[in-house]
């Protein structure tokens, strides 16, 4: 629950910051940005989701936490081995700078990945430091760790984005600066980490002057692999912007457009990004808080408590994720004018939306398959839909520019749940929610469609009493939100389509069995 809500708060600083680093730098800054983006995003992953976990996991399996003698070994080994990982990377990101620019199409790109590839040198430092206080069952620095990481660079970035751009620097200045933001973010969690150490008296355990100095093959080898698969699975959406990263821009140039143009093209493309992390955020974070007590249940060996939580989990990830996606589909445009200043992408991004539907499942299969001690699989998956997602920009990019790549990750997106849910199949031999359910959300959000087509269409004539259009937009987004989500809420609750335990796990879910539970009264 701490890690979870930890991630929540990482999520939504994530996502939120970008609305206003665009409207500070505009679609062409924001493209800047976005290019380099996930190779910070590997980073992060590295750093947070994957390796940390298997150091986590292997000091409670070899309970090297009743062992200095061990635990110094494991933390050796682990460091060394992240040591010879982050080098590694920091030397092909930042000597391979110019060629990736170059297969960019933005060689001016160059300075600004030499600066990211600088966060992978922080890579041990975080990951050791994280694992360790895991691996003995200590949360909270790992938390404290990750929320003052995400907040010291989400200033830093808009920070120097206004100092910068008010000084009349270059948009490539300006998104150096930003990227810088990832360097302070690194290195004040590594502060915070050290001082949970120096207030534990647990320095000399992280020494590696202290004796014995032993490597342990076995468990490097482990870490390497075990962690990679982790942060694939955890690196999902970071890919699939990669793929745009590396081939969107220059498809466009490829195709006659002009470079100015076709940087705001894609800068317009990008604002995609924070509406599906924001759309995906709740529906994983609910699901996943279940995927402890999966977890458990199947270390029990209580294979009906498993399929109970794992069929809440799968549900509640369609109700939600699908309410978010068909909402925003709706009030895209009001949305688009209120957070970055016009509606221009709309269509290209009610395609793009489709991603938070696909996505919060595939987070929530990925989490119960990893609590179920699935590793690899779900790795082949997401790799096959990379390779899905390249392939889909090749053909429908080059046709159809920005629209035919959001229908690329869309398409990539449906294919890794496809294959995820017949694993599930395949574990189970059963499927996880009825016909009739899947019936009754989908008249649910056919209700919520007609209302807010209706809410837009009475609202209109308001315009004319608001000084601009993204002002008025606040009022048809926000409004639009709270009514469609009031009768979406209200139809779950009449038809019961969730069942009382699974309501009890969502947002003010006592309130909500109350009033369920007077309806059928």
């Amino acid at each position: 629950m701490i890690l979870t809500a930890a991630a929540f708060i990482t999520k939504i600083l994530s996502a939120i910051y970008r609305v206003p680093f665009q409207n500070i730098v505009g679609d062409v800054g924001f493209y800047i940005y976005q290019q380099i983006y996930p190779i910070y995003g590997i980073a992060l992953a590295l750093s947070t989701y994957g390796f940390p976990v298997i150091i986590s996991r292997l000091i409670a399996q070899n309970e090297v936490d009743q062992d200095v003698k061990k635990m110094k070994e494991m933390i050796q080994t682990a460091f060394l081995f992240l040591a010879a990982v982050g080098i590694a990377l920091f030397i092909v990101f930042y000597f391979g700078s110019s060629s990736l620019a170059k297969v960019m199409g933005d060689s001016k790109l160059t300075p600004l990945i030499k600066i990211i590839s600088i966060s992978f040198l922080l890579l041990p430092f975080l990951s050791v430091f994280r694992g360790y206080f895991q691996g003995i069952g200590n949360m909270f620095p790992t938390a404290v760790s990750q929320v003052i990481e995400q907040i010291v660079r989400v200033a830093t970035i808009l920070l120097f984005s206004t100092v910068l751009i008010r000084s009349g620097k270059s948009l490539y200045i300006t998104g150096g600066g930003a990227m810088f933001g990832s360097l302070t973010g690194g290195i004040s969690a590594i502060l915070v980490l050290f001082t949970f150490v120096w207030v534990k008296r647990n320095t000399d355990i992280f020494s590696l002057r202290s004796k014995p100095f032993h490597i342990h093959w076995s468990w490097g080898k482990m870490l390497l692999f075990q962690g990679a698969s982790i942060c694939i699975s955890g690196m999902l959406l970071i890919l699939l912007q990669m793929v745009d990263s590396l081939s969107l821009y220059s498809t466009l140039i490829k195709h006659g457009i002009a470079e100015l143009e076709a940087k705001q093209i894609k800068g317009i493309y990008d604002r995609g990004q924070p509406l599906v992390q924001l759309g995906t955020v709740v529906a994983t974070s609910l699901s996943l808080t279940l995927v402890p007590l999966v977890t458990s249940a199947y270390k029990k060996g209580d294979g009906e408590a498993v399929k109970a939580k794992v069929t809440i989990a799968w549900k509640i990830s369609i109700v939600v994720g699908l309410a978010a996606t068909v909402g925003l589909m709706m009030l895209l445009e009001p949305v688009n004018t209120m957070l970055f200043e016009n509606s221009d992408g709309t269509a290209v991004l009610r395609i793009f939306s489709l991603s938070i539907l696909f996505t919060s499942m595939i987070l929530t299969l990925l989490g119960i398959l990893q609590g179920l001690g699935y590793s690899y699989a779900p790795t082949k998956y997401i790799l096959l839909g990379i390779v899905v997602k390249y392939v889909g920009n090749v053909i429908f990019a080059s046709a159809f520019g920005t629209r035919g790549a959001a229908f690329a990750t869309v398409f990539a997106l449906s294919v890794i749940v496809v294959l995820l849910v017949l694993k599930m199949k395949s574990i189970f031999g059963q499927s996880f929610a009825s016909p009739v359910f899947y019936v009754k959300t989908g008249i649910s959000v056919l209700l919520m469609m007609a209302v807010l087509r209706l809410w837009l269409w009475a609202a209109s004539p308001l315009q004319s009493l608001f000084e601009s259009e993204r002002v008025f937009s606040v009022l048809l987004s926000f409004g639009g939100v709270l009514i469609g989500g009031a009768v979406y809420v209200y139809v779950i609750i009449r038809r019961s389509i969730l069942a009382e335990e699974e309501l009890l796990l969502l947002p003010l879910g006592s309130k909500l069995l109350s009033i369920q539970t007077r309806k059928k009264r």
